[in-house]
């Protein structure tokens, strides 16, 4: 029981370790200040995801469904008295027609903006990923590994680039992949009796970790496996920053 110590112990600072670091809110506002273009990126995220996002669904929820309610009534009223009710074929046409109202809402506003959201979020997040380290430069200047090519790149260089540029696309699409795979195994293991929920709420602890660090992994040139020994090795802390 002894030899458990040492290795809990250190788990549990690694861990408060991630969870510090995920609320130091105070640093985004440093490194905003630092850079206007991480600034703008990240404003741009919030107006997207929390504004327009967030507002189109609490706009169908308190809003639309019950207009819909109000002007398409569903069931029979309380003064009618003959059983069954007269109005129930009315009450069915209104009920399908208020679903069929709500699914239109969804297919020519809230898919669209899903998707448009995810695409432009995707692209804004490799931004902030990169205005992010630059911001962490003292000196505001870019980071030795990403300086552009020479004019006096040999062509063997070229070659080496054009195969780190498709080295790079493999394994984003392997990246994704693994995370959709991950992601299907945390909705399984949901359904297990008792244990489920909080084994769940761990196993997303990590992807949430994951995602947060794989744009800045990304940029900074890091392989995929090497992404994947880091984060095995540092388990306790990222579970407390995805936390």
């Amino acid at each position: 029981m002894g030899r458990l110590i040492p290795p809990l112990k250190e788990a549990s600072l690694l861990w408060l370790e991630g969870f510090r670091e995920a609320c130091s809110v105070a640093r985004v506002v440093v490194y905003c200040r630092r850079s206007r273009e991480l600034a703008v990126r990240t404003g741009q995220c919030f107006l997207l995801n929390g504004f327009i996002f967030l507002g189109s669904i609490y706009l169908l929820e308190s809003f639309v469904i019950p207009v819909l309610q109000w002007l398409l009534p569903v069931g029979c009223p309380q003064n009618v008295l003959p059983e069954p009710c007269p109005f129930e074929n009315v009450s069915k046409f209104y009920s399908a027609l208020q679903n069929g109202l709500v699914h239109l809402f969804y297919v020519f506003w809230f898919y669209p903006m899903y998707i448009s959201s995810f695409i432009l979020s995707m692209i804004w997040y490799g931004d902030i990923a990169k205005h992010g380290l630059f911001a962490v430069e003292k000196d505001g200047t870019k980071p030795s590994g990403r300086n552009e090519p020479s004019k006096n790149a040999t062509d063997i260089e070229g070659s080496f680039e054009s195969l780190r540029i498709v080295i790079g696309i493999a394994e984003q699409l392997y990246s994704v992949l693994l995370l959709n795979f991950f992601l299907l195994q945390v909705m399984i293991i949901g359904f297990i009796p008792l244990l489920g929920k909080p084994l769940s709420f761990v196993l997303l602890t990590w992807l949430y970790a994951y995602y947060c660090f794989e744009y800045k992994w990304s940029y900074s040139g890091v392989s995929l496996d090497l992404r994947l020994d880091f984060f095995e090795s540092n388990w306790p802390f990222f579970s407390g920053f995805g936390n």
